[in-house]
């Protein structure tokens, strides 16, 4: 559902109508005056519409998308931090909803229809979160495609653990690269049972927050990056120990 769409066709809507009576002209032009600022106030506050993308790349100085790796990650510990993000600044899923529609962001339908499902939590605790954005290929996939199971598999072996971080990274992403998708949640099942990840994309039409297939066999192109945060502590150490004591047999 494009939802800037409908704020602009909603601004096209405001008919012209001529002021026949001057004891109620100066009511009418009044009305028409408050909407036009409140409309002009809800576009200015938008930040993932197709101009306002433009505008923040010409004003704005963009963080770079990702550091590609010359080879295939060891661990966590060894993948910087691409992006930190804060979470916990809603107080449940239809803040968050709202938040996205005054921001002007598109959502896809089955990632509206996510948002909505019980499964979907919003935590309450502000803090902040640190996020590894991380290939399929630079998991260790040399084929075209992965499958998604394996690429999860892979990464929790590696010290990453998926987040729910996708429609809260839409909202703190307004510098997004064009062309650029990266795939952050955990699936989610819609009502009919079809598991869904959530994707955060900039197509070249405006920031969207769309959904794709998450299912465990679904082909995944080796480039497609996810975004992941840290596992605790004690998991990482375990996934460097195993690291380092499969590197020491390769040399035996």
């Amino acid at each position: 559902m494009d939802r800037t769409a409908g704020k602009e066709s909603d601004y096209r809507a405001i008919p012209y109508r001529s002021i026949r009576r001057q004891s109620s002209g100066t009511l009418l032009v009044a009305m028409l005056c408050t909407a036009c600022i409140a409309l002009f106030a809800s576009e200015a506050g938008a930040q993932c519409a197709a101009r306002d993308v433009l505008q923040n790349h010409l004003t704005r100085k963009t963080t770079p998308s990702a550091k590609t790796l010359p080879s295939p990650v060891k661990s966590a510990f060894a993948v910087p931090v691409w992006r930190t993000i804060t979470v916990g600044t809603f107080s449940n899923s239809f803040a968050l909803l709202n938040a996205l529609d005054a921001a002007g962001c598109s959502i896809g339908s089955s990632a509206e229809e996510i948002l909505a499902r019980p499964a979907f939590t919003v935590g309450t605790r502000k803090t902040n979160v640190e996020l590894f954005a991380v290939s399929a290929a630079e998991l260790g996939f040399q084929t075209d495609t992965a499958r998604l199971a394996d690429v999860y598999a892979r990464a929790q072996q590696l010290g990453f653990e998926l987040s729910e971080v996708a429609p809260q990274l839409r909202l703190q992403y307004f510098d997004q690269p064009m062309g650029e998708f990266l795939i952050g949640m955990e699936p989610i099942k819609t009502w009919r049972g079809a598991p869904v990840i959530l994707t955060v994309a900039n197509g070249g039409a405006g920031l969207v927050l769309i959904g794709r297939d998450g299912n465990a066999d679904a082909e995944i192109p080796v480039a497609a990056r996810f975004l992941f945060v840290r596992s605790n502590e004690a998991v990482l150490a375990k996934a460097l120990r195993g690291v380092d004591e499969a590197a020491a047999l390769d040399h035996h």
